[in-house]
């Protein structure tokens, strides 16, 4: 009698996932709805949820257009971050003295707060320049040390075959570097992916945070600014509904930013990574 073949693995949605948060959300809108309405709050201290959602809707021209701004601004830091950091990681995997030279600078940028980093920023850069920078330092590093992770924590005995099976590590300095580039694409890289993948979904909401922050430091009115000013500028007109639907879209872009950046884990390794994959019943 032959062993049954195992089915594939295949990820199964639970409709609870979605039901559940949804329910939870609504019963906490009702609740401070509910809450603002008997104690007669004021707008100014504590809006409804349907003021801000009219709010939304009548200041959707001013929103939106800042709401564009800060979008441009993070991803455009999480693409220069996925670049730099994937660059130099694959730099910093392959040579020792690279790695010992250059990552300690790195690790002092992530502990650096960007919030004090911004004003010098504001001050030697241009602002839009100055704000991406801010963006790019943020996300940077998870990038940097995930995709490092990944393309060092190969199996070692993979290695080892590897160059048995024609990647050899003794020669020339040029057939070595031949042979890292090899184990670099055919193995390290399949390897590494996941662990990018992780670093780029905290990066993404990172890099929103570091363009909140630098807009935050900059401060300027004007049609190119961003949805924390229009933060900063609805707190000192006390203008609470706005600053609130300012922050509503501040999360749902974050929000936006966490799904697209899961589904695009979930369509790489579905097929083969186990962390994307549940047994069929």
């Amino acid at each position: 009698m032959t062993a049954s073949i195992p089915r594939p693995l295949r990820r199964r949605g639970d409709p609870l996932k979605i039901v559940l948060p949804l329910v939870v959300f609504a019963a906490a809108v009702a609740g401070w709805e509910a809450a603002v309405r008997i104690e007669g709050i004021p707008p100014y201290i504590l809006p409804a949820p349907s003021l801000i959602a009219r709010t939304l809707v009548t200041d959707w021209p001013l929103l939106s257009a800042s709401l564009l701004t800060t979008l441009e601004t993070t991803i455009a830091g999480l693409a220069l971050a996925v670049c730099g950091g994937v660059l130099l990681a694959v730099l910093l995997s392959l040579s020792k003295v690279v790695e010992y030279s250059l990552y300690p600078f790195a690790v002092v940028l992530q502990v650096t707060p960007v919030i004090a980093v911004a004003p010098l920023l504001l001050i030697y850069m241009p602002q839009d320049v100055a704000v991406l920078a801010c963006a790019w330092l943020v996300a940077f590093f998870p990038v940097l040390s995930n995709t490092m992770l990944g393309l060092q924590s190969v199996d070692r005995n993979l290695m080892e075959l590897f160059e048995l099976y024609g990647a050899p590590a003794s020669g020339s300095a040029a057939a070595r570097f031949r042979a890292r580039l090899k184990a670099l694409w055919y193995l390290r890289r399949p390897a590494a992916l996941p662990a990018f993948l992780a670093g780029l979904r905290i990066a993404g909401g990172l890099s929103l945070i570091g363009a909140v922050v630098a807009e935050m430091a900059a401060g300027s009115a004007g049609a190119g600014s961003g949805l924390a000013y229009r933060i900063i500028e609805s707190q000192y007109r006390l203008n609470i509904p706005r600053l609130f639907a300012a922050l509503v879209l501040l999360a749902l872009t974050g929000i936006g930013l966490f799904l697209v950046l899961a589904w695009l884990n979930h369509i790489l390794l579905r097929r083969w990574h186990e962390s994307a994959l549940t047994r069929e019943a």
